[in-house]
């Protein structure tokens, strides 16, 4: 196994995960409190393989928003990486606040809210090695009201609206006193928040399963976020596109995705540009959420 690999074996998939260049090259500019496949480290690597992977309807380095862009989302990587490195010895609450206050200091936009409320609790698992449902169940145990308080100031300042017009969880008002009951009841229209309610069970069985069986397969590993991306984006309307543009939208996406997987190959390249170009003109249509599940994915792939 070479310098660029775990160094010890990927207990999910035979294939050892070498990161390609330009992730390495930006996980270079990292700081020496991130050693090499640590937490940190592996955040940031999950973070920036993520948006480097050209994903229908997500920047990556050759398409960009108005509000953000590619060499935004990898400074917002490594500005999060020194507080994961640090989460399993703080209160979660702290890491989610400190994580967005960085990310917000090197963005024009929030870039990585989601990323950093998917990503934090898994990191804070105490055990080394890669996380499980029962490791988180345990850091979300742990939650007091120290903990909400700083959750919902992290979120109010990273994305006013909150947890969702259906939950009476209002930014505007106090901190609920139970952050993960606030998760539950807006689990049925947040895609994270339902990771929170469930301990990432379904996390675990959906896109990191996704991607164990792409690599496996012989998928180089960006084919396998690609197709990681597409099954999930199929499976699961994305919560966010179902918030800005309503549910009816949301679901015509999954199923433009789940044509997309049954394509055949050469068909597929293309059939994934047209998608991309329908997400984007006449409007912004961004199945970011999507997106923040597979960076989680791919972190606890890291870990292994």
């Amino acid at each position: 196994m070479n310098g660029d690999s775990p160094p010890h074996p990927i207990r999910f998939s035979p294939a050892c995960w070498t990161l390609p260049p330009e992730v390495q090259s930006c996980l270079g500019r990292l700081a020496d409190d991130c050693p090499r496949w640590g937490r940190g480290w592996c955040v940031a690597a999950a973070c920036i393989l993520e948006a480097t992977v050209p994903k229908p309807g997500n920047v990556h380095p050759g398409a960009s928003f108005d509000d953000l862009c590619y060499d935004e989302l990898v400074a917002a990587a490594l500005a999060i990486a020194p507080v994961m490195e640090r989460a399993p010895r703080v209160r979660l609450g702290t890491t989610i606040e400190a994580a967005v206050s960085a990310s917000r200091a090197v963005t024009r936009s929030n870039g990585n809210l989601g990323i950093v409320l998917a990503i934090a609790p898994l990191a804070a698992v105490r055990e080394d090695g890669p996380p499980t449902v029962a490791g988180v169940t345990d850091v979300l145990a742990r939650l007091d009201r120290d903990d909400a308080a700083a959750t919902w100031r992290a979120i109010a300042t990273a994305a006013p609206g909150g947890l969702g017009r259906a939950s009476r969880y209002d930014l505007d008002g106090p901190p609920p006193d139970d952050l993960r009951a606030a998760m539950r009841e807006a689990a049925a229209h947040d895609t994270i928040a339902r990771l929170w309610a469930e301990a990432h069970a379904p996390l675990f069985a959906g896109p990191v399963r996704d991607l164990v069986a792409s690599r496996a397969s012989g998928a180089t590993i960006k084919t396998a976020v690609l197709h990681a991306f597409l099954a999930q984006l199929a499976r699961e309307p994305d919560s966010q596109i179902a918030r800005r543009h309503g549910a009816d939208v949301a679901k015509a996406v999954s199923a433009r995705a789940a044509e997309i997987l049954a394509t055949p190959e050469p068909a597929r390249g293309p059939a994934v540009a047209a998608f991309d170009h329908d997400l984007r003109v006449p409007r912004r249509i961004n199945p970011d959420t999507t997106a923040d599940l597979i960076a989680a994915s791919i972190y606890v792939l890291l870990t292994a």
